[in-house]
């Protein structure tokens, strides 16, 4: 059991080996797709990751074109801010593939506007903040979707 996470561009090297540690604790792979802001030997990201990173389970893709290429058929949802439905309402699926944007900006225009149906958001209750820092996006989405699962 477990999902799979996808890191599209990752910029910061803190969220990402926090990622990692939760794939890893609840049994989810880690899809990253390049570029990332920072080198997969980052000091930051390791320490993020604790000794746990060499468990984890890590596929890498050079680009956003070569990850739909190899898992075009795979049961995907999508993460942003500009989602028309809540978290909540995802018919969350065994293996299924979680796919967030980069923080600075998240999922490109292209890949919001061709997958509008599977488009999610994570409700905010403030209208002084804009997004959730992605580790936490991340950590709320793969717990709901366990809850759901079980």
């Amino acid at each position: 059991m477990g999902f799979n996470i996808v890191l599209i561009e990752p910029e910061i090297p803190n969220n990402t080996g926090n990622i990692g540690r939760l794939a890893l604790a609840t049994g989810s792979q880690l899809h990253l797709v390049k570029p990332f802001g920072f080198e997969l030997n980052d000091k930051r990201l390791k320490r993020a990751g604790l000794d746990y990173w060499r468990h984890l389970s890590v596929h890498i893709y050079d680009s956003i074109d070569d990850f739909f290429v190899v898992q075009k058929e795979k049961n995907m949802v999508f993460f942003s801010s500009q989602g028309t439905q809540d978290h909540w309402s995802i018919a969350f699926e065994d293996e299924m593939f979680f796919i967030f944007g980069k923080e600075s900006v998240g999922l490109s225009k292209e890949i919001i506007e061709n997958n509008q149906d599977k488009l999610y958001k994570i409700p905010l209750y403030s209208e002084h903040i804009r997004s959730l820092n992605l580790a936490n996006a991340v950590g709320i989405t793969v717990y709901e979707g366990l809850r759901n699962i079980h």
